[in-house]
């Protein structure tokens, strides 16, 4: 009995039939069954595994994670290019860069329970390895690549329509993909403008939740915004917008007045 417990802990996946059963419900969750369960097998072997089970390189699924990568990059590319015509390549690929994050992919596998399905060794498994977010984008990854294989490009697409790109907006409004900063900056010295001043000019609220006010200015346009934060940088990214906005508010007026 002893031995059986022990060799259904060291073995893979066990019998097919385990595996069918033990997948099944990620199956269902995630809207894709399988036609090569060998392929979703290889999509939860961690490198760590193959300590135990004593197979080469290629057995784990970083192949998989691999071209999971590039289909990944096709897709949101495609959708990008498609959906938002009049933004130029700098602002699609910086909404690219949020989409296909560690941060947006890990945790929607955490989302889906990813990690439970994952085959790891013990010391991966006891430093966390079955909820560290680089580990579950990484499954997120190689989950797309086995599905592309498996099921072709359409049935990838709708894989990340589904789970990802359903949920753009949230993804992008939780993260700041922009650098105001970097944009003024580059918008006033191509305009001869110089380079934009910071100063704090408040802080206000308790220590462990303080408030920032930032002004930012172009000396030579005599044009001040301010922005506020829970940091100075924060503060400093919303300074910087608002006077882009202001900016942008008087090329239209200038521009509505010829």
């Amino acid at each position: 009995m002893i031995k059986n417990i022990l060799q259904k802990i060291m073995s893979p996946a066990g019998s097919a039939q385990e595996d069918d059963s033990r997948f099944r419900t990620l199956e269902q969750r995630i809207h894709f069954r399988f036609n090569n369960k060998e392929l979703l097998r290889q999509a939860f072997k961690h490198r760590s595994y193959l300590n135990v089970t004593q197979e080469n390189a290629s057995a784990s699924n970083e192949r998989l994670e691999f071209l999971g990568d590039a289909v990944l990059d096709l897709i949101v590319t495609e959708h990008l290019y498609q959906n938002f015509p009049q933004e130029d390549e700098g602002r699609l690929s910086k909404k690219k860069s949020v989409l296909v994050s560690r941060k947006a992919l890990g945790n929607i596998a955490a989302e889906l329970a990813m990690g439970e399905y994952l085959f790891l060794d013990k010391g991966e498994e006891k430093t966390g390895g079955r909820k560290r977010l680089s580990n579950l984008a990484n499954l997120f990854e190689s989950l797309l690549g086995a599905i592309y294989l498996d099921g072709g490009y359409d049935a990838a697409r709708e894989f990340v329509r589904r789970f990802l790109l359903s949920r753009m907006k949230d993804v992008l409004a939780r993260t700041s993909y922009v650098n105001y900063k970097s944009e003024l900056l580059e918008l006033s010295q191509a305009r001869g403008w110089g380079v934009p001043e910071y100063r704090t000019v408040e802080e206000y609220g308790p220590d462990h939740r303080k408030e920032f006010v930032v002004a930012a200015r172009i000396r030579k346009k005599n044009l001040e915004s301010r922005g506020k934060g829970l940091s100075k940088k924060r503060a400093e990214q919303m300074a910087a917008r608002n006077l882009l906005r202001e900016l942008n508010a008087q090329r239209n007026s200038k521009e509505e007045s010829q």
